[in-house]
């Protein structure tokens, strides 16, 4: 199983980003997958959660409106699009699917 992640890096403050997980290892159409971030300091926090047919999602009060999370199950790869960034964004993301993490991405929002 492995979760791959690209994307990410620096924005400024109402930029956007979007970070993607390429999965291979098992049946990723059959799966929920999640959007997690954790900051400095701070305990790891579900951002974003979407369902294995992509039609039911979940984000967290702090990204709703901003965020988007989506998925192409003919690539196995999952998206998490950010608009409106904001510097309390700034974390390290990980994508979760099948008890497997992705590696982590950075993104710092500043100025």
């Amino acid at each position: 199983v492995q979760l791959v992640q690209s994307g990410g890096g620096l924005a400024q403050p109402g930029g956007s980003l979007r970070l993607s997980c390429a999965t291979s290892g098992f049946t990723f159409s059959v799966f929920p997958i999640n959007w997690y971030r954790q900051a400095p300091g701070k305990e790891r926090e579900l951002v974003a959660s979407i369902n294995r047919n992509g039609d039911a999602t979940y984000y967290a009060d702090s990204v709703k409106g901003r965020f988007t999370i989506s998925r192409d199950n003919a690539t196995n790869t999952v998206y998490l699009q950010m608009n409106s960034l904001k510097p309390e964004d700034t974390a390290v993301y990980y994508c979760w699917c099948f008890n497997n993490w992705g590696q982590g991405t950075q993104v710092a929002v500043s100025s």
